[in-house]
C-alpha cells in the first residue's frame, strides 16, 4: 500500500501509531486487495491477527459500499457506540442509529429496541448501508426485511456473543445482497466500525 492515509488520525503521534500498526498488519495479513485492507484494519481493531481469517465478503461488498457512499446513502447502525465510531468526514451520508427509533414497536411487539428500530426505519433500508456490531436480533430483523424484498446496498454484520450471533451472520451470508461478516461468535463494535471506516477511506482515496 502506498500513500497510506488514516482519516481518523489528527496528530503526528496518532498517525505514526496508526501507520506502524498497519505496516505490521500488511506484512502478516497480506495487501493484495480491498478485502485485505479490511482484514488488516479489523485485526488491528481487536489486537488479534486471527481476526483476518474469520472475515467473510459476499457479492463485491466494498464496491457496493463505495457506490452507496457516492450516492449519499444513509448509514444505519444498531447501537450508538457504532454510530460514534464511524468517521464523519470524507462522505455526505447521514448516520442513523436504530436505538433512536421504534420504541413503541419494541413495547407493542416485545422485541429488542435495536430490531424495533430497524423496523421503524424500514422505508430507509433500500439502498442504505447497514452496520451492525452488537445486536444479533437487529441482524436477524434486517434478514427478515430482505426476505420481504427490502434490500440495503451493503450490510456489515459482525454482532458478537453466544446467542444468535454466529447464526445471524450465517443467515446473512445466504442472501445475494453485498455483505461483510465474520465467522463465529466473535466480532463486535470495533470490527463493524473498522470495516465501515476502511470503506470510507477507500471511497475518499
Amino acid at each position: 500500500m502506498t500513500g497510506y492515509i488514516d482519516l481518523g488520525a489528527e496528530t503526528k503521534e496518532a498517525y505514526a501509531i496508526s501507520e506502524k500498526s498497519r505496516m505490521l498488519a500488511r506484512e502478516i495479513v497480506g495487501n493484495q486487495s480491498f478485502e485485505d485492507r479490511i482484514r488488516q484494519r479489523c485485526s488491528v481493531a481487536v489486537g488479534d491477527f486471527g481476526m483476518a481469517k474469520l472475515m467473510r465478503f459476499s457479492h463485491s461488498p466494498v464496491e457496493a459500499g463505495v457506490a452507496a457512499l457516492q450516492a449519499g446513502a444513509p448509514i444505519i447502525t444498531d447501537i450508538r457506540m457504532v454510530s460514534v465510531g464511524i468517521l464523519k468526514k470524507a462522505h455526505h451520508s447521514k448516520i442513523l442509529c436504530a436505538l433512536d427509533y421504534g420504541e413503541d414497536i419494541a413495547v407493542s411487539r416485545q422485541i429488542t429496541r435495536t430490531s424495533a428500530g430497524f423496523l421503524a426505519l424500514e422505508a430507509q433500508l433500500p439502498g442504505s448501508i447497514v452496520v451492525i456490531g452488537n445486536a444479533p436480533s437487529a441482524l436477524l430483523m434486517v434478514c427478515e426485511c430482505m426476505d420481504a424484498g427490502i434490500i440495503p446496498a451493503l450490510i456489515i454484520g459482525t454482532p458478537v456473543g453466544f446467542v444468535n450471533a454466529s447464526e445471524s451472520k450465517e443467515l446473512l451470508r445466504t442472501f445475494s445482497a453485498p455483505s461483510i461478516s465474520n465467522e463465529g461468535t466473535r466480532g463486535g463494535t470495533p470490527v463493524a466500525v473498522a470495516t465501515m471506516n476502511e470503506i470510507i477511506t477507500i471511497f475518499a482515496e
